[in-house]
């Protein structure tokens, strides 16, 4: 059976068994397994390298890091706190102050690369939009659509980086091409999500609030984790090994994080009067927090287990020497690798360096920047739909949203940026880009 075929098998299952009430992460865990059975691994192996993933030192240092996020998620949204940050970004924001906050809000915090970022965002969404009767469903669709509008050409994600350096193109050739795409999303955003709610959100705003320096003060710990993947990078770059990209962005977020629970931790005191306040780490003690955190372990197992395999790579290789159309492979392999892996790293990754040698194939009449567009367009779709991306896990676990009715909010949108990426292509390639 083609390697692809498996992939797909077991994919449809672990989604079926998430619809039978079977917790998410376990259910990716027992399809991580699967995956590695299937592929003809020993019992014994497959059990080293469930051991492994469930060992791995990164896995462990992502879930303190998401513990940390759901912490700070539960100071910034007190109602006190929230109330603050939803009034002052209202103001700001004019006569559509609650619309815009609902895009922004995500949006700002889309701009910095951290694991499982939708789950910083979503407090604040829920803030903003919960008070107008909004459903699960559409506050997951605006946390994780509007969360993931750049990451199309910023240079500070790595999957960004790793499709430059696979196409071998300069950031201003690579931005140029890949610009368009954010407008794009961002007014399928408004025209899907946001546009049909304005008249409703319009019906609450801040006028009822004063200003007050309290919405500068619950925003400092996030404040101060930003800034600490800008300044703590290098003052870790001399005490690890080189090349260890991701271990520095993901131990100066960890830092970041422990800073901002200090500043936490002292705002909560005083209020209390004492040593240690009973509200720190209450989230973790409810079932909401327990899920995400559950979802992410089985995400991050799920992942080493599909390395392990090596079906992914099988797979690719299947659908380029299936004699199917060039344009379809351009397209199919990273939209293929984005759904299964969730990350943009995992398409770039895996995909880029055989959609760029189909560039060279005999016959074959694509062009870079038109190849580039059509490739990632279809990659990050698939990333975006896929049911095993992080973002989205959080997003859906902590609005308790139904999978398929959050993909019934997105799929407009999709829809729209897939548009443009063919378009895109076809424009290009007329040019001879």
């Amino acid at each position: 059976m083609p390697a692809v075929v498996k992939i797909l098998i077991v994919f449809v299952s672990m989604l079926a068994l998430a619809r039978l009430k079977v917790q998410l992460g376990l259910a990716l865990i027992l399809g991580g397994v699967a995956l590695n059975l299937w592929a003809g691994l020993p019992v014994g192996e497959t059990l080293i390298n469930l051991a492994a993933a469930l060992t791995d030192g990164d896995v462990w240092l992502l879930m303190v890091i998401t513990v940390l996020i759901i912490e700070l998620g539960r100071f910034m949204t007190e109602k006190r706190n929230a109330d603050e940050i939803i009034a002052a970004t209202t103001r700001w924001g004019g006569r559509h102050g609650r619309a815009a906050s609902l895009m922004a809000l995500p949006a700002v915090i889309g701009l910095i690369p951290m694991p499982g970022g939708a789950l910083f965002s979503a407090p604040f969404v829920k803030q903003a939009a919960d008070k107008n009767g909004s459903s699960p469903e559409w506050m997951s669709g605006v946390n994780y659509w509007f969360r993931h509008i750049w990451e199309y050409w910023w240079p500070m994600y790595p999957g960004v980086l790793v499709a430059m350096a696979i196409f071998e193109m300069d950031v201003r050739a690579f931005v140029a091409t890949q610009f368009i795409f954010t407008p794009v999303a961002v007014a399928a955003g408004y025209l899907f999500l946001i546009r049909p709610h304005v008249a409703r959100l319009m019906e609450h705003d801040a006028s009822g609030h004063e200003h007050s320096r309290r919405a500068w003060f619950v925003a400092l710990p996030l404040v101060v984790t930003i800034a600490s993947l800008f300044l703590v990078p290098p003052l870790l770059k001399p005490l690890l090994p080189p090349g260890a990209q991701d271990a520095t962005r993901m131990l100066s977020l960890l830092v970041g994080l422990v800073l901002a629970m200090g500043v936490v931790y002292l705002d909560e005191a005083r209020e209390s009067g004492a040593v240690f306040p009973r509200t720190l780490f209450s989230s973790l003690l409810k079932w909401k927090g327990l899920t995400v955190l559950i979802s992410l372990g089985g995400v991050l197992v799920f992942k080493v287990m599909l390395d392990a395999s090596g079906l992914l790579p099988t797979a690719s290789q299947e659908l380029v020497q299936s004699g199917i159309p060039i344009v379809v492979a351009v397209a199919a392999l990273p939209f293929l690798a984005g759904l299964v892996t969730g990350i943009a790293v995992g398409f770039t990754g895996t995909a880029f360096p055989l959609v760029v040698g189909l560039m060279g194939a005999e016959g074959a009449e694509l062009t870079p920047m038109a190849t580039l567009v059509l490739a990632y367009g279809f990659g990050y779709m698939g990333m975006i739909l896929s049911p095993v991306h992080l973002c989205f896990l959080v997003t859906k676990d902590y609005f308790e949203a139904p999978m398929q009715r959050v993909y019934r909010q997105i799929a407009p949108c999709v829809l729209c940026v897939l548009v443009y990426c063919l378009v895109a292509h076809m424009v290009l390639s007329v040019f001879g880009v």
